[in-house]
């Protein structure tokens, strides 16, 4: 028998208006469940010791009294220990382990001893500026690493049973009842975050001022109650209510995780104005400003979200942690529509955009993921601003809590993996060697006796699917992105669902003007790119272009980057001598000096030897149309 896990990230078990309720599965092999165990195994061990070495335990050593000394890292350097100690707990839920636990107990030592009497918890504030608590609420992150304290303390009461760091939040929740709302300081944080940290606190403890203050937060924004300086109201979604937002704007982590509270707080009052305003918001986001690896956010220095087709290749921002945001708020929104859109985003999402932020051996981390390097591009083991570490580790140690959800109706599964999952309908283990390929076999172990709905999603890069119950072919029946079977289901049943995984092109909007004339090669979930490192000798990887008209070839690398599937093309060197010296000259058919073989690997493991030259986006060649 497999082990049952308790709730995970976001548990709507309560909520009246959730479509979908998060079902937890066991993930048995393949490849989700060899990144949970490196990320447990290499991961968790690496982000104590660049916790202990930038400076987080001795931080809140000196807020507990401990030590003497002066402090280390950045106002929110706290945020990046509780993110870790929320991936701690949910590893400790999967598999529990002496030396997890020992590590978070540390933590957890230290937290409960920096805490003031009041309640009030930030070791900046504490140790640096005691006396500007609350006074630089746009840039000081106390509310933002607040929200990251309750989430961990969350996360570790469901995998433990504990309630001492979860007494730690709510005395702190509690004092910033005291602190914000109408008639006192009447603001919200410059950093989103605490609203859906509420709001799960109060799933925990059903303590109503809870979601109270998590919707006064997000009723106050937009009306201007924040310094705008250095960067604007827009910069902190500050320059419009929520329920009136058009556009995705400003700081992208900042307005993906704002965007996550306020489905939080739908999915709590049924407020319809809330959900419409989100629906926009996600149409505004991927008709014209997400990438094709899911990734978000292209503006260095503000972090922040650009214009329609301001998607750039050599300079794309997209942070890791927007990624990781939008991966939150998404599944929010199936949860709350039960609508395929939002999880097809969470898969190109996690197996591109998030999944490039951490080397193959989880010790490595990207905050920035070009679609296009030149060279000289490294992940560094650490950030000065290390938020993306440990949102990556979060996200991969709770990751099987994303799979699969139940209705009223029955079970949907909406991310394929070796997994077994047990509900009130029945246990399920499914079979896969995706994303590498497309077939699909869920076997009823267990089931009920009544009829029941089972939910399949066919990915919107699928362009033929095909289904079989015991062998026998079945017609897909379709419902918002789903093959919908309904019966009275026996043990031992199985269902066949195969999904046609064939390599292709894509082209980019016309007006994206960074990939015109360009093409990128996908397959199945994954978003390919070419390395350097697979280049014939001697070919700069900028000067090559791709051969449309040649058929894609797939191949098996088993000895390649830990197991990989590589797509062969033709493509062509062009002749770039004539350039020396030159940067323009009147237009000519360029040269070809040769052609070449191009491999392309999934994006998501580039950077893992060396930091050589990488594309997305090819350009075509000449000829092609």
């Amino acid at each position: 028998m497999h082990q049952i896990f308790g709730p995970g990230p976001i548990d709507v078990a309560a909520s009246p208006f959730a479509v979908l309720q998060a079902q937890p599965a066991v993930l048995r092999d393949g490849f989700w469940r060899s990144r949970q165990q490196i990320n447990a195994e290499v991961g968790l061990t690496h982000g104590y010791q660049m916790l202990e070495q930038f400076g987080n335990f001795h931080d809140l050593a000196l807020a507990a009294g401990r030590i003497q000394g002066s402090y280390k890292g950045p106002l929110f350097i706290d945020s990046d220990l509780y993110k870790w100690l929320e991936a701690v707990a949910f590893e400790l839920q999967r598999r529990p382990s002496t030396s997890i636990s020992a590590m978070a107990d540390h933590a957890i030592d230290l937290i409960v001893a920096a805490q003031a009497p009041d309640g009030y918890l930030n070791t900046y504030y504490q140790v640096v500026e005691p006396h500007n608590r609350w006074k630089q609420i746009h840039i000081g992150h106390e509310l933002y690493c607040a929200g990251h304290l309750m989430q961990a303390a969350v996360a570790y009461f469901r995998a433990t049973g504990s309630h001492r760091l979860l007494d730690v939040a709510c005395r702190f929740a509690d004092h910033i009842t005291t602190v914000f709302g109408p008639g006192r300081l009447e603001t919200c944080c410059g950093h989103p975050e605490i609203e859906t940290a509420l709001i799960e606190l109060f799933r925990v403890t059903r303590r109503k001022a809870y979601v109270d203050l998590a919707a006064y937060f997000i009723d106050v924004r937009g009306k201007h109650t924040l310094v705008p300086e250095p960067f604007g109201s827009v910069h902190y979604q500050d320059q419009t209510p929520v329920r009136q937002a058009e556009a995705m704007v400003g700081h992208a982590v900042r307005q993906l995780y704002l965007c996550a509270g306020v489905t939080d707080l739908f999915l709590e009052t049924g407020e319809a104005a809330l959900l419409e305003s989100q629906q926009r918001l996600w149409t505004d986001m991927t008709a014209g400003k997400m990438y094709l690896t899911g990734g978000v956010g292209p503006r260095h220095g503000t972090e922040a979200f650009g214009n329609y087709y301001e998607l750039p290749t050599d300079t794309a921002y997209c942070e890791t942690c927007a990624a990781i945001a939008s991966i939150f708020w998404n599944f929010r929104m199936l949860l709350a529509t039960a609508d395929s859109r939002f999880a097809d985003v969470m898969e190109t999402t996690l197996y591109n955009g998030f999944l490039a932020g951490v080397s193959l051996r989880h010790d490595r981390y990207f905050y920035v993921n070009p679609m296009l390097s030149r060279g000289g591009i490294e992940r560094p083991q650490w950030h000065g601003c290390a938020c993306c570490p440990p949102n990556v580790m979060r996200l991969i140690a709770s990751l099987h809590h994303y799979l699969c959800t139940t209705s009223r109706a029955g079970i949907q599964w909406h991310h394929y993996a070796a997994a077994t999952v047990q509900t009130s309908f029945a246990t399920l283990l499914l079979d896969t060697a995706y994303p590498w390929r497309g077939e699909i076999t869920m076997t009823i172990a267990h089931t009920q006796n009544d009829p029941w709905e089972l939910s399949l999603r066919i990915p919107a890069w699928c362009g033929r699917a095909t289904l079989a119950i015991n062998g026998q072919a079945m017609w897909l029946n379709m419902r918002d992105g789903y093959a919908i079977i309904t019966r009275t289901w026996s043990p031992g049943d199985t269902v066949a669902l195969t999904l046609t995984m064939l390599p292709q092109l894509m082209m980019g909007n016309p007006n994206i003007e960074s990939v015109h004339h360009c093409a990128a090669i996908t397959r199945g979930p994954l978003v390919y790119c070419v390395e350097q490192p697979d280049c014939e000798a001697q070919t700069p990887l900028l000067d090559v272009q791709i051969d449309a008209s040649k058929p894609l070839e797939v191949h098996d690398r088993p000895d390649l980057l830990g197991g990989v599937t590589t797509i062969r093309a033709a493509g062509v060197l062009t002749d770039v001598t004539a350039w020396q010296s030159c940067l323009y000259k009147p237009l000519r058919q360029a040269d070809i000096l040769r052609s070449v073989n191009l491999v392309a690997i999934p994006y998501f493991a580039w950077a893992n030897r060396g930091p050589g030259a990488m594309r997305i986006w090819i350009p075509l060649t000449e000829r092609n149309p």
